[in-house]
């Protein structure tokens, strides 16, 4: 067993990294991020994606060398680098993070349903019925969590295709013209889809449940790089179907774009999508919960249900009683930009300290 105390019969294959990396990422973000990012770089957009992406695989590989130098988790490594009492306080930060995201998530997703299908539904009753789902989940281990992500990505893939819809009405000279941004707002560009392209930085908490965990570092820049590839894809789409000023004024492009698609059999083709896009969501929000609820586990020494079920009744008390717009804003901001600079500047800070320890032992 590791440091993080993990039996090898609860380890996952390397090559699940993969789809935990990749339905990680495409999340409820990969619905909204265009119009932000068409604010500030317009059709210069797909840089910002592929720069944001670049970014994504620097962190992974500071990860994988934390962990080459610190067997274990996130955890193991703070109290390598600044001792028990300082490191404690950067992982509960690092816990405080996962549980935000997460919640960020779910609040998310039931705002996309109140407006696109269930106005009169309380969110309350949606995040009930998540939390039990991610409980129930939760209850099988890692590996049930494992097999989650890899169906999320295996069933959910067929969406993609539904953008192809979209090119019959489309107009490619909205693709021009290319490079008349500014670096510096090719960069504002990129922070905005930081909340597309998160999760990643989960590998720090599940690390320890990889088999020969060094081995797994391909799959997961595969997963990211695949996760950057599909949201250049949704990007261009989206340019080509909306003008500039309808996509900087759309709230959800992915969604508003199949909702143009009409079968016989069913005309409002969205509530399939949103209804399918839970899959994906529930796979976000499992991930994101479990490492917060690890998290709390190895600090404090308590059986992980506990701090789950004090996870789920905090998202359940927001949806009751503070759920609006502006919490949902609040929310996005602490993750965008604070949560995006704390994962960007600490972790190869983190790096430096433990290389320059080793160094010391060595000499």
């Amino acid at each position: 067993m590791n440091q993080a105390g993990v039996n090898e019969k609860y380890k996952v294959s390397p090559f699940y990294v993969f789809f935990l990396v990749h339905s990680m990422q495409t999340g409820v973000g990969v619905l909204s991020f265009q119009r932000v990012l068409a604010k500030s770089t317009g059709t210069d957009g797909w840089i910002s994606i592929l720069l944001a992406g670049l970014f994504v695989h620097i962190m992974i590989w500071v990860i994988y060398k934390i962990f080459s130098i610190v067997p274990g988790d996130i955890i193991s490594a703070n109290n390598q680098a600044f001792g028990k009492w300082i490191g404690n306080f950067f992982s509960l930060l690092f816990v405080l993070y996962f549980l935000i995201l997460g919640m960020t998530v779910m609040i998310s997703y039931i705002n996309v349903i109140h407006v696109w299908m269930f106005e009169e539904v309380p969110s309350w009753a949606f995040a009930v019925v998540f939390l039990v789902l991610i409980y129930y989940i939760h209850t099988g281990g890692f590996r049930t969590i494992t097999g989650i992500a890899f169906l999320s990505v295996i069933l959910t893939y067929w969406l993609l295709f539904v953008l192809f819809y979209a090119m019959e009405y489309s107009e490619f000279t909205n693709l021009l013209p290319v490079f008349h941004h500014t670096p510096l707002d090719i960069l504002k560009g990129t922070r905005s889809t930081s909340l597309t392209l998160l999760g990643f930085e989960m590998i720090v908490m599940y690390y320890p449940f990889i088999k020969n965990a060094k081995t797994s570092q391909k799959y997961a820049h595969w997963g990211a790089l695949t996760t950057t590839l599909i949201t250049v894809f949704v990007y261009l789409v989206s340019l080509v179907f909306y003008s500039q000023k309808q996509l900087e004024l759309t709230i959800w492009p992915t969604l508003s774009m199949t909702s143009i698609i009409e079968l016989p059999f069913i005309q409002r083709f969205e509530y399939i999508n949103v209804s399918w896009w839970a899959i994906i969501i529930i796979t976000n929000m499992t991930i994101a919960l479990w490492s917060a609820s690890r998290g709390f586990k190895r600090l404090f020494n308590v059986q992980q249900k506990y701090p789950l079920w004090g996870i789920s009744i905090i998202i359940l008390l927001t949806n009751v009683f503070i759920f609006d717009i502006d919490s949902l804003y609040i929310l996005h901001k602490i993750i965008d930009p604070y949560g995006v600079l704390f994962i960007a500047l600490y972790l190869p800070l983190l790096l430096v300290i433990i290389y320059i320890k080793k160094l010391r032992k060595r000499i």
